[in-house]
């Protein structure tokens, strides 16, 4: 089975929701905090070739509306929005769990239920 990762930072709700749910069922996984390790291009790309662009970028918090209104408009494609994400991943929805093939945006209890009785052959 394929190894799962975490993305996110550690003093998100979001994020220690999907890291307790995962922990209580004995699901082994790796955690990655963006904002101490950073964040690569190629991991953010690769996660955009399975998602849209616009569900990874949160555009529902505060790092969205501390943004000056002029760059928020800019933001109309992937590539723009990857740019911002790259320099501030706050930006990021969390958490990010990939999995294999799967990249899971959010947490939801109903979804991992569904994603880990069926996950995608890695």
């Amino acid at each position: 089975m394929a190894a799962v990762i975490v993305y996110g930072i550690e003093n998100c709700d979001q994020v220690r929701k999907a890291r307790a749910w995962l922990g209580a069922r004995g699901q082994a996984f790796d955690f990655h905090d963006f904002r101490k390790h950073g964040l690569e291009r190629s991991t953010l790309q690769a996660w955009l070739r399975h998602v849209p662009w616009d569900a990874v970028l949160n555009k529902r918090g505060l790092s969205w509306r501390q943004l000056d209104e002029a760059r928020r408009l800019t933001i109309t494609d992937q590539q723009a929005a990857t740019d911002l994400m790259l320099e501030n991943p706050t930006l990021i929805k969390r958490p990010i769990l990939v999995h294999g093939d799967d990249v899971l945006v959010g947490f939801s209890d109903l979804v991992y239920d569904k994603h880990f009785q069926n996950p995608s052959p890695a």
